[in-house]
């Protein structure tokens, strides 16, 4: 596709592998250039998720959309995540980030994505639909060091994926909402060297693990997993960590918590962008009808949920705690007087993944409220506990 300006993007192909390297190690770290390369050369991503904006021969901006899913409410939703943007300095301000989100944005439709999520610099990607809507774990300042007795630290391999998976599916099990690491994202995490993943092991068996940056960037700790308390205290410990990235509501959490500081009162989350409201929703029916199967009041009941985005709208008839057919309906720019509730379009990733839901919404945003049967959309739209696992640590 050729650019307003003569500027062409494409697919990313072999040849151009040192030129984007190039660009994102000048952009960013060293280690881009490598993560870039295991992401390509592997067979179930490959050189089909990477594109290019090319002047010439000049490899000048770049981006990468990797295969993700979240899981709510043990329902799979695919997602895409665009992860190893650069523009050549020369270049910025061209609109070569505008063609790559919407190459990225197409090819996540072509592959069924339901979500867009992200991590990114502050408001750049609202500018192409994304939003701020699932928080961020806080990271905080360690204050004491635990003893690590008894236990032994070693780096984590190709061959310990499956015990780290499982400590993650583990500690993510409590969470309403979590992204495991795919199965690629997993090889490619104990191949680079951006981050190092670790694992704890008491009497030879793996107890413990987690993820650290690099000491030249201050060791912190994330992504911590552990069987009981001993074993995360020696985790924290043998690690060395300055910092960890918290995780409440986890084995590993509590067993951390009072050797924390309070965490910095700071308004960070993942970018979230919903390209097809209506499509998330009728994939998302088995949840809407367990929630409102667990309700004392809705199990039984049958009825019809509206929700309106003021210029279309949605009927979700009910009926025994199943959810029927979403149907699709045109401007409604009063739902309290049709019985539904209003909801703006910019805030339905937060309405569906956020930890507000609608009750908190409504405290919070003018144009997001639950209309007459308030019990309804609060028992469809409940605030939701997420932890949400990336290739970069936020």
């Amino acid at each position: 596709m050729t650019l307003s300006d003569g500027l062409v993007l494409r697919p990313a192909r072999p040849e151009d592998l040192e030129r984007i390297g190039a660009l994102l190690a000048d952009r960013g770290e060293p280690e881009d250039a490598v993560d870039h390369r295991l992401v390509v050369e592997d067979p179930d991503a490959g050189w089909e998720a990477c594109a290019v904006v090319v002047d010439g021969d000049l490899v000048v901006s770049t981006a990468t959309l990797l295969d993700e899913t979240l899981v709510l409410g043990g329902l799979g939703i695919p997602a895409g995540q665009v992860e190893l943007v650069a523009t050549d300095r020369r270049y910025e301000g061209r609109g070569a980030v505008r063609a790559l989100m919407g190459w990225a944005h197409e090819r996540a439709a072509a592959r069924g994505h339901l979500v867009n999520i992200m991590l990114g610099i502050p408001y750049f990607y609202r500018q192409f639909g994304y939003t701020y809507a699932v928080p961020y774990a806080a990271t905080r300042d360690v204050t004491g060091t635990p003893t690590g007795a008894g236990h032994t630290l070693r780096e984590a391999t190709a061959a310990d994926i499956p015990v780290l998976a499982r400590f993650q599916d583990a500690e993510q099990a409590p969470f309403d909402l979590r992204m495991p690491h795919s199965a690629p994202l997993w090889r490619w995490l104990v191949e680079r060297g951006g981050s190092t993943g670790w694992l704890v092991e008491r009497d030879g068996v793996p107890v413990a693990s987690g993820r650290t940056t690099p000491p030249e960037e201050g060791v912190r700790l994330a992504e911590v997993a552990a069987v009981d308390e001993a074993a995360a205290h020696a985790l924290l410990a043998l690690t060395g960590a300055t910092e960890v990235t918290e995780r409440p509501g986890t084995v590993a959490g509590a067993a951390l918590e009072p050797f924390l500081a309070p965490a910095k009162a700071e308004a960070n989350s993942y970018y979230v962008r919903v390209p097809d409201p209506v499509a998330l929703l009728e994939h998302l029916r088995p949840v809407f009808g367990a929630r409102l199967a667990a309700s004392a009041r809705f199990a039984g009941e049958e009825g019809e949920a509206v929700v309106s985005f003021y210029r279309s709208h949605v009927r979700m008839p009910f009926a025994g705690g199943e959810v029927g057919p979403v149907a699709v309906g045109g401007t409604m720019q009063a739902p309290g007087a049709a019985g539904g509730a209003g909801v703006a379009p910019d805030m339905v990733a937060s309405l569906l993944f956020g930890p507000h839901g609608i009750e908190g919404l409504t405290a919070r945003q003018p144009d997001v409220y639950p209309g007459p049967d308030e019990e309804l959309m609060r028992t469809l739209f409940p605030p939701v506990r997420s932890d949400v696992l990336t290739f970069y640590l936020p």
